[in-house]
C-alpha cells in the first residue's frame, strides 16, 4: 500500500518535470514565427516603399501617389497641362490645353525622384517636384512664357510704379526723398517663378512687386556722398591771363545722381558768373582807351575789333567740368563782329587790348601811323572818306580783314556811277568794304582834301608810299580810326 503511494508520488513528479520542459519550448516557437511575421511585412513595407511614392507627392502638379516609376510614367504622358497663369487669385493667362511631352527616356529622372522622395515608413508629407522632360516643350518654355511677360509688362503701364528714394541737391543742400511703394510687379522675379512651374498644369505665380531703393540703401548712401562731393569742387576758369575759381558750393543750386551714376547739375548760377566775367574783362562793343601818337588818352569804340564770351556755350562746359570733376579750363567759345563773327584780339591784354602792333588814322590830322611791337614803322599823310556826302572814313577800333595786291575795287559813291578800279594794293578793315589803298589817281593830298574832295570811305594812300604800308600791316592788326 505504502508502496503503491509511493510510486504514484513518483509518477507525479515525472510528469511535472516533462511539462515543465515542454513549455519553454512552445513559446520559443512562437517568438519566432512573430519575429518571421514581422520581417516579411517589414521587407513588404521596405519593397513597397521603394518601389513606390509616397501618397502626398505630385510631380508637376500631377498626383504620383502609390504609383510606380513606369506608372508615373505613362500617366505623365497622357496627362494634360491646363495652360493658365494666375499671378496670386488673378488669372491673366488662358491658353488651349496641351500634353506633357514625357516620354520613356524620362524613366531614368522619374526613378532618381523616387529614390530621393524615399522614406523606411509610408510618409503623409506633401512634396511637388519639377521635372523637365528630355523632349523640351518649346510652347511652355518659350512662347508661354513670353505671352506672360508681355501680359505682365502691359499690366505694369497701368499700375502705379514705385519711387525710390533720393539724394538730390535742392537750393544748395543735399536732401533725401521718400521712398514709395508701387504696384507693379517684378516681372524678372515672377518669370523665375513660372521657369521652376513651366511644366505644372495651373501655373500660380505669387506675386511679387518691384522694391523702391529705401532711404537707408547703399545706392543712397552713395548718391549723397557723390553730392557731397560735388560741393567740395572747384573749376579754375581763365579767361585771356585771367584766372576765376568757380566754386561748386557757391554756383550750384540743384543736382541729381542718375542711376548710371553720373552727376547732373540741373540749376546753378554758372552764367551769371560767366556773365560778370565777361562784363569785366570783354571788349565787343565797348570803348577803348588808347593812348595816341600825341599822347592824348582817349576813347575810341570797339568795331570789328573786340570779342566777348559765348555765355550759352561756356555755361555748358563749365556745368560739365564741375559733373566730371575737371579742376581747370580756358575759355574757348569766343565771338564778336569779325569778319566770320570771330572775336579779334581775344590773345591781347597789352595797350589796353589793342596792343603795341597796330595802325592808327586820325581823320582831323589826315594822316596814319603804323607800329610794330611798340615802334613806330611808317607814317604819311592820306585821304579819308568825303565829308560833305557822309561818306566819312567810319571812327572806331577796326582790324585787317585780309591782304591782296593788284585788286579790283568795285563799288560806288554819292553822286558818281558804279566804278572799278585797279589798286596794286588792297588792305580792308571794314566788312562794308573801308580799307587801305594806293590812289594814283589822286591828285588833292591836301591835308583838307577829305571834307570836299575824299574818297568813298576808304583811306587812300600816297603810291609812293603805299607798298611800306602794305608790307608793314598784318592780317588781325588792329586799326584805330578817330
Amino acid at each position: 500500500m505504502f508502496m503503491s503511494t509511493a510510486n504514484e508520488a513518483v509518477e507525479e513528479i515525472n510528469k511535472g518535470r516533462v511539462n515543465r520542459f515542454k513549455r519553454p519550448a512552445k513559446r520559443k516557437f512562437i517568438v519566432i514565427g512573430i519575429i518571421i511575421i514581422i520581417a516579411f511585412l517589414i521587407a513588404g513595407i521596405s519593397y513597397y516603399q521603394a518601389t513606390r511614392f509616397n501618397s502626398q507627392v505630385t510631380i508637376n502638379g500631377t498626383k504620383v501617389g502609390g504609383l510606380t516609376a513606369d506608372q508615373v510614367i505613362n500617366k505623365l504622358k497622357t496627362s494634360e497641362l491646363k495652360n493658365r497663369v494666375y499671378v496670386g487669385n488673378q488669372l491673366i493667362l488662358d491658353e488651349e490645353d496641351t500634353q506633357m511631352v514625357f516620354t520613356d527616356k524620362d524613366l531614368p529622372e522619374v526613378k532618381k525622384l523616387l529614390k530621393s522622395q524615399w522614406t523606411f515608413f509610408p510618409s503623409l508629407k506633401e512634396k511637388n517636384y519639377s521635372l523637365i522632360p528630355k523632349k523640351a516643350d518649346q510652347f511652355r518654355s518659350q512662347t508661354m512664357k513670353k505671352q506672360v511677360e508681355e501680359k505682365l509688362l502691359s499690366m505694369n503701364k497701368s499700375l502705379k510704379a514705385p519711387q525710390d528714394a533720393q539724394a538730390k541737391l535742392e537750393q544748395g543742400q543735399i536732401v533725401i526723398s521718400n521712398s514709395i511703394n508701387g504696384e507693379q510687379y517684378d516681372i524678372a522675379g515672377l518669370l523665375n517663378d513660372y521657369k521652376k512651374q513651366k511644366y505644372t498644369s495651373d501655373i500660380h505665380l505669387k506675386p511679387v512687386f518691384i522694391q523702391p531703393i529705401k532711404e537707408d540703401s547703399p545706392i543712397v548712401k552713395e548718391e549723397e556722398k557723390m553730392l557731397q562731393d560735388l560741393l567740395q569742387r572747384t573749376v579754375d576758369y581763365k579767361v585771356q591771363d585771367k584766372v576765376h575759381p568757380l566754386k561748386a558750393s557757391e554756383l550750384i543750386k540743384n543736382a541729381s545722381v542718375s542711376k548710371d551714376k553720373k552727376v547732373t547739375i540741373t540749376e546753378s548760377d554758372i552764367k551769371n558768373k560767366i556773365d560778370e566775367i565777361n562784363s569785366s574783362q570783354s571788349t565787343l562793343n565797348k570803348n577803348f582807351t588808347f593812348k595816341t601818337h600825341s599822347g592824348s588818352v582817349i576813347q575810341v569804340k570797339g568795331q570789328g575789333y573786340g570779342w566777348a564770351i559765348n555765355t550759352e556755350k561756356e555755361t555748358a562746359r563749365i556745368q560739365e567740368a564741375f559733373e566730371k570733376g575737371e579742376k581747370s579750363l580756358s575759355a574757348t567759345n569766343i565771338y564778336g563782329n569779325g569778319w566770320s563773327n570771330e572775336g579779334i584780339g581775344y590773345e591781347t591784354t597789352a595797350n589796353n587790348g589793342i596792343g603795341d602792333t597796330y595802325a592808327e588814322v586820325s581823320i582831323a590830322e589826315q594822316r596814319i601811323w603804323i607800329y610794330k611791337n611798340g615802334q613806330l614803322v611808317v607814317t604819311t599823310n592820306v585821304v579819308t572818306g568825303k565829308h560833305s556826302t557822309g561818306e566819312d572814313t567810319s571812327p572806331g577800333v577796326w582790324y585787317i580783314l585780309y591782304k591782296r595786291p593788284q585788286y579790283t575795287l568795285k563799288g560806288s559813291a554819292v553822286g558818281k556811277a558804279d566804278y572799278a578800279i585797279k589798286v596794286n594794293y588792297w588792305a580792308p578793315f571794314t566788312n562794308s568794304g573801308q580799307g587801305f589803298h594806293d590812289a594814283s589817281w589822286r591828285t588833292n593830298w591836301a591835308s583838307n582834301a577829305y571834307l570836299t574832295a575824299g574818297s568813298g570811305g576808304c583811306v587812300n594812300t600816297p603810291p609812293s608810299i603805299m607798298k611800306t604800308v602794305y608790307d608793314t600791316l598784318s592780317t588781325y592788326d588792329p586799326v584805330v580810326i578817330y
